[in-house]
């Protein structure tokens, strides 16, 4: 890692120190556990004189990404942090600012939603906002935290893209743990970030940047009837779908300068395998372990992590999963009513027309920060060795560690 410093830090500091290297113009907060360590870390940044970032204490988190969006949409670049039932109270603002097309960075220190009150890490939280309109990038260390806490600007201001995006990192698994982490030189995440850069629109008095400007003014966000909603819609929709060509893009460019790749999804021992578990951040170390210990007992078994949930890589995830006959699921949250957790049922949906399919299972496990134990893992591996064998699925859904 020539030319980078190696720093101790958890998620939470991870976010703040990358944050505080692309200086943008405002940060809007308000505490929630386990996200409220980035937002105290960046205050100390503002009050140091590190940043030249308007620093913004707002009554609650619906003020936060409200403070956010009219930031955003003056044409400012905008941050902001939360969690759990902060996400949800600002629920009503994520698909304005989406429908705005305003490239706003948040984290997400994944957080079961109340109630009975709970604070530690599920993706109940980040779930709940998968139809919002913004990207979703999960991670399984603060490595992968700070590496995406940069990229997501540029993959958000992409000009073909133009929409906000959620960098989710477990909360207090991540977030609260300290992990080594390489860390750019400013000079260089400046030259990565550069300007914003804005969709240019035909205004009032001729072409002009989507942003207000009193020299040129555009109305955003008015009243949007069935005259037009439909296809400001589906501008969102094809923006999903732009994101899909341009976050390789700019993973390989950001590969360049930290000499670390990334991409949608990240098979592990995947060649041979019989049996494979997919599953979003952080147990999806502990998934590799077993993985590994598996291959050395003689069983076929590996594993695809997906680091971008929204958009869905579809395409990705059938060329990734192959010819594997039993696939795992792993669903850290659940959908009450639904045949199965949100990852399950969009990846029962992507084979659903293929040919060729794996048997699908879904594991929901880790609700309310239940712990999961290599020994789980193995279960389910154990398991899916037995619908390998009896050639068929007799359970869809399965709860794992949970008392029966």
């Amino acid at each position: 890692m020539k030319n980078q410093i190696l720093m101790g830090l958890n998620g939470d500091e991870a976010v703040a120190y990358a944050t505080k290297q692309v200086n943008p113009d405002v940060v809007a907060a308000y505490p929630i556990t386990p996200q409220t360590i980035i937002v105290e870390r960046f205050s100390e940044y503002v009050a140091d004189g590190e940043v030249d970032t308007e620093f913004v204490a707002v009554e609650s988190e619906h003020s936060a990404l409200s403070s956010c969006i009219g930031a955003a949409a003056a044409g400012a670049r905008a941050f902001t942090a939360t969690a759990a039932n902060g996400l949800a109270l600002m629920w009503e603002m994520t698909y304005i600012a989406s429908g705005m097309r305003l490239p706003i960075v948040m984290a997400i220190a994944n957080r079961a939603l109340s109630g009975p009150i709970n604070i530690p890490t599920d993706h109940s939280d980040s779930m709940g906002a998968r139809d919002s309109g913004w990207i979703q990038i999960y991670c399984e260390n603060s490595q992968e935290v700070y590496d995406a806490s940069l990229a997501a600007w540029r993959i958000g201001e992409h000009l073909d893209v133009q929409l906000p995006v959620m960098v989710c990192l477990d909360g207090f698994t991540l977030s609260h743990t300290m992990e080594n982490v390489y860390t750019l030189p400013d000079e260089k995440v400046r030259d990565f970030v550069s300007e914003r850069k804005f969709i240019k629109v035909e205004g009032h008095m001729g072409e002009t940047e989507l942003r207000l400007n009193p020299e040129c003014p555009l109305t955003m966000g008015p009243l949007d009837l069935q005259d037009y909603y439909f296809e400001h819609k589906l501008q969102q929709i094809d923006a999903m779908k732009q994101a899909l060509k341009a976050i390789p893009e700019i993973d390989a460019e950001y590969a360049k300068i930290s000499g670390r790749s990334y991409d949608f999804l990240h098979p592990y021992r995947m060649e041979d395998t019989e049996v494979a578990i997919l599953g979003l951040g952080s147990t999806m170390g502990t998934v590799r372990y077993v993985v590994d210990q598996l291959r050395e007992e003689g069983v076929k078994a590996g594993l695809v992590k997906m680091r971008v949930f929204r958009p869905f890589p579809v395409e990705e995830l059938i060329k990734t999963v192959g010819n594997v006959p039993v696939l795992g699921v792993l669903d850290k949250a659940a959908s009450f009513g639904a045949p199965g957790g949100p990852l399950y049922e969009e990846v029962k949906t992507t084979f659903y027309d293929q040919p060729e399919k794996p048997m699908v299972v879904d594991y929901i496990y880790g609700l309310g920060g239940r712990d999961t134990s290599p020994q789980m893992i193995r279960g389910i591996y154990e398991n899916l060795m037995g619908v390998l064998e009896r050639g068929s699925v007799s359970d869809r859904v399965c709860f794992v560690g949970v008392r029966q």
